[in-house]
């Protein structure tokens, strides 16, 4: 059994200066699941992924470090007729890094129902999806809403992390409804300052909702109550995956049964991690690392 079961597309990530002036770049791996589920498994939680790569490089890399870190890949599939999606990441001085997709057609887009393992969802503690994976096209979207079918039908809680990516989406109309319904079934739900208004009709009081500002902190509304925390002061090198950094702390000190504040706490400490690496999962701490700060 799963702590966590969570779905998306897996990417490999080249990251640079301007590209038409630099000579040299760097190879990652990254995806806001990805990010999400080697956080919580360097936790010590049990994490499991599914998804698709392409037979590729690219996607033979992203399985060694998803397996390294000790995430369960058993429903990860490798699609011999589409590559793996690529993210292209440029520095900008003082400003957050210029991203560019390119997964028209990829692997990962091609996520369906059909690859939806119903009964390992309902055995897991936890189902969190994102709203990337319902952005990348009708097979996706109904992939998430087939496995929070299950979840829902399992009595497994569901976590949404709104995730709103404009340069996925057909529209922003499109947007606010997939999102929208997508929140309206969270028992525990994310949202940044600047998405709030995506989802407002989900801003219930019967949910659990956090907050992320950046720089500013975070908050929590539960049973009724609200909860805040400060960031953590750290050098940024990258702030690309703070807030999946984030999501990941809170939803370990959930599964560790910890209050909302000490929830917050963990997830400030993770954001705050993610930040000072150039890579969005690379600096994250382990449990032992995480204790002793």
């Amino acid at each position: 059994m799963s702590d966590v079961y969570t779905l998306g597309e897996p990417l490999g990530v080249v990251a640079s200066g301007r590209v038409r002036h630099d000579s040299e770049a760097r190879l990652d791996v990254g995806g806001a699941e990805l990010t999400l589920a080697i956080a919580l498994a360097r936790l010590g939680h049990r994490v499991s992924y599914l998804g698709k790569v392409g037979a590729d490089e690219l996607g033979a890399r992203i399985v060694t470090v998803l397996r390294g870190e000790g995430v369960d890949l058993s429903d990860l599939r490798e699609d011999e007729t589409a590559p793996t999606g690529l993210l292209l990441k440029e520095s900008r001085v003082g400003q957050s890094p210029h991203v560019v997709h390119y997964r028209h057609r990829s692997a990962g887009s091609r996520l369906s129902p059909g690859n939806v393992p119903i009964d390992r969802i309902a055995a897991s503690r936890l189902l969190h999806v994102t709203g990337v994976t319902p952005a990348l096209g009708r097979d996706p979207r109904d992939a998430v809403e087939s496995a929070v079918g299950a979840a829902l039908t399992a009595g497994v809680p569901v976590s949404v992390s709104v995730d709103y990516r404009p340069e996925l989406w057909p529209s922003l109309a499109e947007a606010e409804e997939v999102l929208g319904d997508l929140a309206r079934r969270a028992a525990l739900l994310f949202v940044r300052q600047d998405e709030l208004d995506l989802v407002k009709p989900a801003l219930t009081p019967d949910r659990e909702v956090v907050v992320t500002r950046g720089e500013k902190g975070a908050s929590v509304r539960s049973a009724g109550m609200r909860h805040d925390a400060a960031s953590v002061s750290v050098p940024v090198v990258d702030p690309t995956g703070a807030h999946e950094a984030f999501v990941a702390g809170y939803l370990s000190a959930v599964l560790d049964g910890l209050t909302p504040q000490e929830r917050l706490t963990r997830g400030t400490l993770l954001g705050a991690a993610a930040v000072t690496s150039a890579s969005d999962w690379q600096g994250l701490p382990t449990r032992a690392e995480l204790l002793n700060r």
